[in-house]
């Protein structure tokens, strides 16, 4: 699926991933909410060009959506990678990572370091993959900064190399309707200070809708908000401060959505503009707002 791939000097929101302690509980979570879920797959990766392939200790599965997927992501061992996503998950159990789908890694590097971000040297990650004629190699390029330089958490960029493995047809039908990531939502103490700071990170610019700050992609919304906008308009609470509180998808059949939430029996928290939004269950944390395509930015 090429169409996943951003054009050249293009960004588009590409996935977020819930780091989870059992993934189990997890994706029998996401399938009760009417998700199709890609098996369980090891990460690996090379820590420089040329390095050792050695396993990173963390796995995932995926929600493959016909534009962006969710990824819960768990430890696996005792590696340094797999370490962070302990510590994260004591601060709080939810959306930790928000991936942003690039052409261009290197230059997406390159505007970091000019910036002070302090880029780590750009990763070689990879994992089994099954297709109907055996297993392959999924293969990314991946660029991330030092822990804590983002406070929101893992803030990266990702180059796919081998999308056709990943959006295969048969994981991208969802029971739910659920055809795109259209959104993603932080809780921050700031809106101002933290949409500024993702401005020189994405190097995209920010724009004001009254109390929220929105940045645009090319395909998908980075929204910032505080936490008294997020308990006025969804009844959220935040666990910590900052907190990736959730993320909005698109519906091509709003009612199939509708009728999968209630048989997940999750919190419904009715919305304008034909959105509504759920608390996700305990084992994935966070909320998802469900919406038409096209419904553009969320107001606030």
């Amino acid at each position: 699926m090429s169409s996943q791939v951003p054009q050249a000097g293009e960004l588009t929101v590409d996935h977020i991933a819930h780091f989870v302690p059992d993934i189990g509980a997890a994706g029998a979570a996401l399938e009760a909410l009417g998700f199709t879920l890609a098996p369980f797959s090891e990460q690996s990766h090379r820590l420089s060009a040329g390095g050792p392939l050695v396993p990173a200790g963390t796995g995932n599965r995926c929600v493959m959506l016909e534009r962006g997927y969710l990824e819960i992501l768990t430890p696996t061992a005792d590696t340094p990678v797999a370490n962070q996503l302990r510590a994260a998950i004591l601060r709080y159990l939810g959306v930790h990572l928000i991936a942003f789908g690039s052409a261009a890694p290197d230059l997406d590097y390159a505007r970091l370091e000019k910036l002070a971000y302090e880029p780590l040297t750009p990763v070689a990650l990879q994992r089994p993959i099954s297709t109907v004629n055996g297993e392959e190699t999924a293969r990314f390029t991946v660029v991330r900064v030092p822990p804590g330089k983002m406070p929101e958490d893992r803030i990266q960029f990702c180059q796919h190399h081998t999308p056709e493995l990943l959006w295969q047809r048969r994981w991208v039908e969802h029971r739910n309707g659920a055809v795109g990531l259209s959104a993603v939502l932080l809780c921050v103490e700031d809106p101002d200070e933290t949409a500024q700071r993702y401005d020189g990170y994405t190097g995209l610019p920010s724009t004001a809708d009254g109390p929220a700050r929105h940045i645009q992609t090319a395909r998908g919304t980075l929204t910032f908000v505080d936490p008294a906008t997020l308990a006025r308009v969804l009844g959220l609470s935040a666990p910590a401060l900052p907190w990736i509180a959730g993320y909005a998808l698109e519906s091509r059949d709003l009612d199939a959505t509708r009728a999968a939430v209630r048989r997940a029996a999750v919190r419904v928290i009715e919305m304008p503009g034909n959105r509504f939004a759920v608390a996700l269950p305990q084992a994935l944390g966070g909320a998802a707002i469900f919406e038409p395509p096209g419904s553009g930015a969320l107001r606030w």
